[in-house]
């Protein structure tokens, strides 16, 4: 071979890579990304259909939990409110037998535009007065939450047991019902 023909078939070959790898870095690889996006794209549409779907499937039992939990939220009365929350404590405190210190209910306005009310709660008993408290509070209807719980021992033995309880309950305005 001459080199002629040699250096042409160099140039040739360098020409080719380089447009081999012009042609990988300008068309082959936003290809590639394009495909895993776009694939991506619809794996997040294919879930947020099935998503959909089960919502829709779920609709009316949904409506009807909505409904219920709305019903059993406080009265947008304070009064009225308060008297709901302590009047259910006060039923608590006869089942389980626990004896109550104090309790604080107080009104705040939370960053959603609703009325929370918040009871500081102290009492004192036996383990199982104390959990079925606890239970019946967290069992019951009415839109209340326990924040915090607290519970001491107030003898060397552990018998008597000091409870310290923080909850909410939930007003719904207006416009969020």
């Amino acid at each position: 071979m001459k080199i002629d023909n040699r250096q042409k078939l160099l140039a040739i070959v360098a020409i080719g890579c380089l447009a081999l790898l012009a042609c990988d870095r300008l068309i082959i690889t936003p290809l590639i990304h394009t495909w895993k996006d776009r694939d991506r794209r619809i794996s997040e549409l294919s879930e947020r259909f099935v998503h959909g779907t089960t919502l829709l499937d779920r609709e009316n039992s949904i409506r009807e939990r909505w409904a219920e939990m709305q019903s059993n939220t406080l009265p947008s009365n304070v009064s009225v409110a308060e008297s709901k929350v302590l009047k259910s404590v006060d039923q608590w405190t006869q089942d389980s037998g626990i004896s109550f210190t104090s309790i604080k209910p107080q009104w705040k306005q939370n960053a959603d535009d609703c009325l929370v009310l918040e009871c500081q709660a102290s009492a004192f008993g036996d383990i199982q007065a104390l959990t079925r408290f606890l239970y019946d509070l967290e069992r019951d209807p009415l839109a209340l939450k326990v924040e915090d719980v607290e519970i001491a021992a107030r003898d060397d033995n552990g018998q008597q047991l000091s409870l310290g309880v923080r909850f909410t309950g939930l007003v719904l305005t207006g416009d969020q019902q």
